[in-house]
């Protein structure tokens, strides 16, 4: 195939790419170096450091830390059970996990409110066996109930691919070395799964920080994350620039994340789905 028609071909992801990514990120950082009356400033940015932003961020940051541990903790030895038990990358229990992600984001996250609020599903359950009601909605652990609910397949998809790379005889010499399960799991698994985890992580950990969605439903806006600062001076507001200052710190954040993806996954197999 010759060079003008690869560019043909690749006209309209360069077309979308433009209309869709590369001028609304541009727009974000004309809007954010920028005051109302069109001065360039660097308030908008620093204004994360006043007392309500940084709280934001701060909270956003310890629950997507911990929503990604959480991912990570249920993610690993999942996928190392699926590798044992051969499941391939079409079986039926890797299209289990894949299932829920085929229904709209904010119908999972609202079904979640109907299970956890006060009279809803699981306190009726426990009011019928007698038992205490419990008391998560509008909570931080709400919060983080919603985001490994539907973050956690991000984490387990790279982690399994990576552990399917992982070559049999790598194990079977481990163990006829007289290597316990400890061992094999700390010298040969984990080691070699590192590019999946860390992608894992990355996909998981962007956009936990970044949510308001599901903050806002779960949590009764009485939980503000830096998502729901950035989305309500947009939204309610008005106020797009300072908007856009906070979330140029937002994508700092990601290209952090992105830098250290690369960094540990340079092959790119973790993100191999």
């Amino acid at each position: 195939m010759n060079e003008r028609k690869r560019t043909l071909l690749a006209l309209p992801y360069l077309i979308w790419m433009t209309g869709f990514t590369i001028i609304p990120l541009a727009l974000i950082f004309v809007f954010g170096l920028q005051d109302r009356s069109g001065a360039f400033t660097l308030e908008n940015v620093l204004s994360i450091f006043e007392r309500d932003h940084m709280k934001a961020l701060i909270l956003s940051l310890e629950l997507s830390l911990l929503s990604t541990a959480i991912c990570l903790v249920l993610a690993f030895p999942l996928a190392l059970i699926l590798r044992e038990k051969k499941v391939g990358r079409g079986g039926f229990i890797t299209f289990i996990f894949i299932l829920p992600m085929w229904m709209n984001f904010l119908l999972r996250t609202l079904a979640w409110q109907t299970l956890l609020e006060k009279n809803g599903v699981i306190n009726g359950v426990l009011r019928a066996l007698n038992l205490p009601a419990i008391a998560i909605i509008n909570t931080p652990a709400a919060i983080v109930l919603g985001m490994v609910y539907n973050f956690l397949p991000f984490m387990i998809l790279p982690v399994y691919n990576t552990m399917c790379k992982i070559d049999d005889s790598l194990v079977e010499a481990a163990r006829d070395l007289g290597a316990s399960f400890w061992q094999t799991l700390t010298r040969v698994w984990i080691p070699l799964s590192v590019p999946g985890v860390v992608s894992g992580i990355t996909m998981v950990f962007v956009p936990a920080l970044t949510t308001f969605v599901i903050s806002n439903i779960l949590g009764g806006s009485k939980i503000l994350l830096i998502g729901n600062v950035i989305e309500t001076e947009f939204t309610k507001a008005s106020n797009w620039n300072l908007g856009s200052g906070l979330s140029i710190i937002m994508m700092i954040f990601i290209f952090l994340s992105m830098a250290v993806l690369n960094h540990f996954d340079k092959s790119g197999e973790g993100t191999a789905f």
